[in-house]
């Protein structure tokens, strides 16, 4: 990659060129992520032991309320990640297709 091994450079030249990324995606908020997604995970844990145990369906669905709440509060969370990491770092690597990529996502987020 980049010749003085500087990650951001790297970050940058893997955009550009639609190359994998040589690290994982750790960002400033993984923890807010996993914490939200251990969250979501308990929702929908009670919701299966609530329809197993035959609980009231209004209830059952007010528990499946919180569980699309809490993915969706995750999803914000990666994509301001996202949109402040890597899509600043590949707009200054000139990787416009990064940006429809972003836009392709959040459609298929938002659905």
């Amino acid at each position: 990659m980049s010749q003085d091994g500087s990650h951001e450079q790297d970050h940058a030249y893997c955009h550009a060129h639609g190359l994998a990324h040589s690290h994982g995606h750790v960002h400033e908020n993984q923890k807010a992520v996993l914490d939200r997604l251990a969250r979501a995970i308990g929702h929908l844990e009670k919701v299966r032991r609530m329809v197993e145990q035959g609980e009231d369906c209004s209830e059952v669905l007010v528990q499946l309320a919180a569980v699309r709440s809490a993915l969706n509060n995750t999803g914000k969370v990666i994509l301001q990640d996202h949109m402040r990491h890597c899509m600043v770092d590949a707009i200054a690597a000139g990787d416009h297709d990064a940006v429809e990529e972003l836009c392709q996502a959040v459609q298929k987020f938002m659905k």
